[in-house]
């Protein structure tokens, strides 16, 4: 039977709150299931470019990467944050290791190419290293990893690490039978944006295409499902959208929150 494998992304709720960071890690410490923590950047790069005088600039609120920005980015993504989540896995007894894409040639890039914006240094990843990653799991070492990417052209790249998630997760599909977990700021995806309770409790592609024919599912929800049934569709078991402060739900197979499966 093939080993089960959790890839987990944290985002900016679960960072910017050090007592929720603090307990989300500790629910980590105490699974024995193999895990890879995929991590966003908060908000700690705003405020630092803030401080350096640096501007930060958002179009359809995405960060365009200066060169200085990207700097602000690999000190803040790569450093402060990555190492303060690997620090703390290790004072819950969860032996870890942090990475930049750059690291291993771990995940590759391109820089995005130009169309009607400039995004500046942000990379669309291309490849994962994928058996380097299975060694760091055999070895019994959980891999926390930074939303940054390598290109050999332009070196370090900014990569949105919703995206970075799922690309791991479809590659260790080879490997592991995956789970694919989005920790979120609603419980899961809702019928109703404005009642935390109607949480949509599974998701396949015939429900998912009449919610968007009946406009049953806001905007900002659609390219997280889109993307979350286009690693459905290459391997990925099952994705699943939860509230971060119920992870331990996610681990012991008993999500809460919203499961997008194949059929």
């Amino acid at each position: 039977m093939t080993e089960k494998l959790f890839v987990i992304k944290i985002g900016g709720n679960v960072i910017d709150n050090t007592e929720l960071l603090s307990q989300f890690l500790k629910h980590l410490g105490f699974t024995k299931s193999k895990f890879i923590l995929v991590h966003g950047g908060g908000k700690l790069a705003t405020k630092l470019a803030e401080k350096l005088g640096i501007e930060t600039t958002l179009i359809e609120g995405r960060r365009i990467t200066s060169p200085e920005m990207l700097e602000i980015a690999q000190m803040v993504y790569g450093g402060l944050i990555n190492k303060n989540i690997v620090a703390n896995l290790q004072q819950n007894h969860k032996n870890a290791l942090g990475f930049t894409g750059a690291d291993a040639n771990l995940i590759k890039a391109v820089k995005r190419p130009v169309k009607t914006i400039d995004y500046g240094l942000v990379g669309d990843v291309i490849d994962i290293n994928d058996h380097f990653l299975n060694q760091i799991l055999n070895l019994n070492i959980t891999p926390v990893i930074a939303p940054l990417s390598y290109s050999k052209e332009h070196g370090i790249l900014n990569t949105n690490a919703d995206t970075i998630a799922s690309e791991i997760a479809k590659a260790m599909s080879k490997f592991y039978k995956v789970s694919l977990v989005y920790c979120f700021e609603k419980r899961g995806v809702l019928l109703d944006i404005n009642d935390e309770n109607s949480v949509i409790s599974e998701i396949t592609p015939s429900y998912y295409e009449k919610l968007k024919e009946e406009k049953l599912i806001f905007e900002g929800m659609i390219p997280k499902l889109d993307n979350a049934f286009a690693a459905i569709n290459v391997g990925v078991k099952e994705v699943i959208i939860n509230l971060a402060e119920h992870i331990d739900s996610v681990l012991e197979n008993k999500p809460t929150g919203t499961r997008i499966i194949a059929s």
